[in-house]
């Protein structure tokens, strides 16, 4: 994982409608996190609060990330107003985008954190994955008690994602990433046959089974999500693969940043082996390592690439 960034994930059993509402109240972050204590409001979005990796107050806003697939919001976090160093993008999944035709009942809410390398302390980055993963817990029975439940639901899938730092302007890496024709440079696996669209292709995979890919692109307002779907019509089986690109300029709160944060984000069902498509998170990083190389290439600059998969400032 690129070091200035961390990621956590949850299958809640809560209406995305629900969580929604309740995630976008930033008072309701009181209930569930470690320190984060909402202390006076400053405007609709904006409250300053406590911290619990900081011995000082921050100022806690929250957007929505408008999309029409499912909802997003993103919280940030600075210790002045409208000046956010800390980014919290936040996507709540529906059961059936991750599998279409799900009965499944629940949300998969997934959560990453962009944390300023000058602005952060070492504590915050000790701490991030302990606290995270409790919090997320706190989250997740705040929401369930809501239903009645009494111990933890399990989900159907788990997610897990893979980010890389890719110093190139991200209108390039949208414009790269969201035309199918450029895939048969950066997969490996994938080898197109016959002619391929922009949104829409055929290709087959390294046993030579047929695989029809989708792509789709959406802008969240500094974000763009960038979604991948492949089908094996053969065997019946879709892998849904969204690439969430996030500009360092906007993570960061520091318009001197160069490139972007590329996130793939994948679905894996709990209750079966991968048997056509992708078979683990490595074949996605895989093809991350080659997307950097490839657009840090295209825009000169060559020595970013060795330097590895994070942002250095």
């Amino acid at each position: 994982m690129e070091k200035n960034t961390y990621a956590i994930s949850a299958f809640i059993a809560i209406s995305p409608e629900a969580a929604f509402a309740y995630l976008r109240r930033l008072p309701n972050l009181d209930e569930w996190t470690l320190g984060s204590r909402m202390l006076e409001q400053v405007d609709e979005d904006t409250w300053i609060g406590s911290a619990s990796g900081y011995q000082r107050t921050l100022y806690y806003h929250v957007r929505s990330l408008e999309n029409p697939r499912f909802h997003a919001i993103e919280w940030q976090c600075g210790y002045a107003y409208r000046e956010y160093f800390k980014s919290y993008p936040v996507m709540l999944f529906p059961t059936d985008y991750v599998e279409p035709g799900s009965s499944e009942r629940g949300v998969y809410f997934h959560w990453v954190a962009a944390i300023d390398p000058l602005q952060r302390t070492q504590m915050i980055m000790d701490g991030i994955q302990t606290v995270h993963d409790s919090v997320c817990r706190a989250l997740k029975a705040a929401l369930e008690r809501r239903e009645g439940l009494t111990e933890a639901a399990r989900g159907r899938y788990r997610i897990e994602a893979d980010t890389i730092y890719i110093n190139a302007p991200i209108e390039m890496a949208v414009a790269f990433l969201g035309d199918l024709r450029t895939m048969a440079q950066w997969s490996h696996l994938l080898k197109p046959d016959g002619e391929v669209a922009a949104q829409r292709g055929r290709f087959v995979d390294e046993y030579r089974q047929s695989v029809e890919v989708t792509l789709r692109t959406h802008q969240l307002e500094d974000h763009w999500l960038i979604e991948q779907d492949c089908v094996y019509p053969r065997h019946g089986v879709m892998q849904r693969a969204p690439m969430l690109l996030i500009p360092l300029a906007h993570a960061f709160g520091d318009p001197s940043a160069p490139g972007l944060l590329l996130h793939r984000i994948t679905f894996w069902n709990n209750e079966t082996r991968e048997r056509h498509g992708k078979l683990s998170l490595a074949d996605y990083g895989a093809e991350d390592m080659n997307i950097k190389r490839l657009l840090e290439r295209k825009a000169g600059n060559l020595e970013t690439f060795a330097l590895g998969r994070s942002y250095l400032p």
